[in-house]
């Protein structure tokens, strides 16, 4: 189960590292992209809750970079934009902004989750654990 949840949040970023750049990635760096994403997301995971935290937060990075990446490729284009491309632009930031709020609130109210999993988790091993020495009866004279 986990490998499907990685495959599909690696899978999540990748598409939208490509939603990025409006499809003009190279398929190599793609693949690179996601090799790293996943990789990442192996290695800093410890639960399903923490993997679809940090796909979130990504996303929201994502999100907010995606109007900035807009405004660079509208502004090697040409030195003056169109009326319709800054229109495109208004429309970028605004959906860009409000979608990047969206999923980095989403992300943070999961990391909360799972750091409030993983501290039950402790106690509950501590509890059930037995301390050595505990057992011993004491002479009381």
């Amino acid at each position: 189960m986990t490998f499907l949840n990685l495959s599909m949040a690696t899978l999540v970023g990748a598409v939208g590292f490509w939603l990025i750049w409006g499809g003009t990635v190279s398929p190599i760096i793609m693949v690179g992209w996601a090799l790293i994403l996943g990789l990442f997301l192996w290695f800093m995971t410890k639960s399903i809750t923490e993997l679809w935290a940090w796909t979130t937060l990504l996303l929201g990075l994502e999100s907010f970079g995606w109007p900035l990446a807009l405004m660079s490729q509208l502004r090697d284009q040409a030195g003056s934009l169109p009326e319709s491309d800054m229109g495109t632009i208004l429309s970028a930031v605004v959906l860009g902004l409000f979608s990047s709020v969206f999923w980095i609130s989403f992300s943070y109210g999961l990391f909360k989750r799972a750091r409030r999993l993983d501290s039950a988790l402790s106690v509950e091993q501590a509890a059930t654990v037995p301390i050595p020495g505990t057992n011993k009866k004491k002479n009381c004279f």
